[in-house]
């Protein structure tokens, strides 16, 4: 066990009965809100590919209208009519010369889940509470912020609640693996919708060790994700008179290689941070390797005991992973062309023609063709300015007590990044707390602990308040 998140067995018995068990009072009238939310969303089959988000962004929208919002500040639209957004603008106090709004940020569409594929019993497009645990496609990634969100609006404009400046919740299409009907066609075409001071979104959890909270991550910065096609091709025969030279053959021995292959280790601002930080609260011999590696990212033993956790590798450098495969023509032929899909998921500071060429190094064989590098946006950062950290270790210690607050780099890929590269703040902030090595989105049985949806719940309300009241923000 080389990783603090890395639970023991009973570690994990304890942890999962303290987070899921121990949301046994009575509801509250909010969170009964934020929960009947929540299942209406997760029954919306909105899958990305060949799905679409506009039914569940319809019923969204409803809700705020009978809860009177006006039909001036409700925006539903999008480029395909199946995957429609809807934003919504709660008026606060500041008006046209107050300062600009929060922006809360969620995406309804989900990646596709088959009923085949999860545990007896269980459907990813029901809504099922069971053992402690919320499950359903979307549980997690991204329907819990959706429901916490919008029940955060609704509940405000029943309260009367007035706000410093306006609070607007967009809930998107195409997150997942989409790029034209979303968050981005958004900012592109209706910037005044969606225009902020700062963002909230997804991207970002708190981590619990042997039961209990043990830190709290703010997403300031994530890599970039590219891809790349890696192909062999022969002249192909009769598969009853092989050769040596075959093209699956020469792809898997390049694709073997790579998987052998480690990016140097590179830290910017944000992923510095985040180790200096958890060494704080990591195993002796792990803190001293972070120690060590911040002082030289070419110590091969610390690099070598980091890397064993696929988190920390992640965080660390580049990564290239081959996901897609093909090869041949026919079962009686020799292959004429094998293909390989690459996904990388590049620091941000990288360039992809430089990544590029260290893939073809690393699969060492001149016959094997890599396509070029496709142009990519660069990945902004958000400095986590000191009032928004405040803020969030502020609400962070009044419900777990003195955990740290660390910022983070997001492995994967979030909207953030259409905000921060036009100079806007975009934070991954979400209060769920779980289990690292139970996390479940995109996968099987996607679940959250029920007390941790709650958690969040009420760690969004109170965060949404104290950056809405006067003085508190820049």
């Amino acid at each position: 066990m080389r990783h603090a998140r890395r639970l023991l067995t009973a570690a994990l018995f304890a942890a999962a009965t303290s987070l899921a068990g121990a949301q046994s009072a009575p509801l509250t009238p909010v969170q009964q809100l934020a929960r009947d939310i929540y299942k209406e969303v997760i029954e919306y089959n909105t899958v990305n590919i060949g799905g679409g988000t506009t039914e569940a962004a319809n019923a969204l929208a409803k809700r705020f209208r009978d809860a009177g919002f006006a039909e001036q500040d409700i925006f539903l639209g999008g480029v395909q009519a199946n995957k429609h957004n809807l934003v919504v603008r709660y008026r606060g106090t500041g008006g046209a010369t107050g300062p600009k709004p929060i922006l809360l940020l969620a995406h309804l569409d989900v990646v596709e889940a088959l009923k085949s594929d999860w545990s007896a019993g269980m459907d990813p497009f029901k809504f099922l509470e069971k053992d402690g645990y919320f499950y359903g496609r979307g549980i997690i990634d991204d329907k819990a912020q959706v429901a916490i969100f919008t029940a955060l609006m609704l509940q405000m404009k029943k309260d009367g609640a007035t706000p410093d400046r306006d609070i607007v919740i967009a809930l998107t299409a195409d997150e997942e693996g989409g790029c034209c009907n979303g968050a981005r066609w958004l900012f592109t075409n209706h910037r005044n919708l969606v225009d902020a001071s700062f963002v909230l979104n997804e991207g970002a959890f708190g981590f619990i060790r042997n039961g209990k909270p043990v830190s709290l991550t703010i997403e300031a910065t994530q890599k970039v994700v590219g891809g790349f096609t890696v192909t062999a091709k022969n002249r192909g025969g009769h598969s009853s008179i092989p050769r040596r030279d075959n093209a699956i053959y020469q792809l898997s021995a390049g694709l073997m290689r790579l998987a052998d292959y480690k990016f140097p280790v590179q830290f910017n601002d944000v992923s510095r941070a985040y180790f200096e930080q958890t060494a704080k609260i990591e195993k002796p011999e792990i803190a001293a390797a972070m120690r060590a590696l911040i002082r030289n990212p070419a110590d091969a033993n610390a690099d070598a005991m980091l890397s064993e956790d696929p988190l920390y590798n992640s965080m660390l450098r580049t990564t290239c992973v081959a996901t897609i495969l093909k090869g041949g023509h026919a079962s009686n032929a020799l292959p004429q062309t094998a293909e390989a899909g690459v996904n990388c998921r590049m620091l941000p500071e990288a360039r992809a023609a430089d990544v590029r060429a260290e893939i073809v190094k690393a699969l060492a064989d001149t016959g094997l063709e890599v396509s070029p590098a496709a142009d990519r946006e660069p990945r902004g950062s958000a400095t986590v300015v000191p009032e928004m950290l405040r803020a969030v270790e502020g609400v962070t210690k009044e419900l777990w007590g003195d955990i740290p607050v660390i910022q983070i780099m997001q492995a994967g890929g979030t909207d953030s990044g259409n905000w921060r590269n036009a100079g806007i703040p975009a934070y991954g902030i979400t209060g769920l707390m779980v289990d690292p090595d139970d996390l479940r989105l995109h996968g099987r049985d996607e679940r959250v602990p029920v007390k941790s949806f709650y958690d969040a719940q009420e760690f969004t309300i109170r965060l949404v308040k104290r950056l809405t009241t006067p003085r508190t923000v820049p």
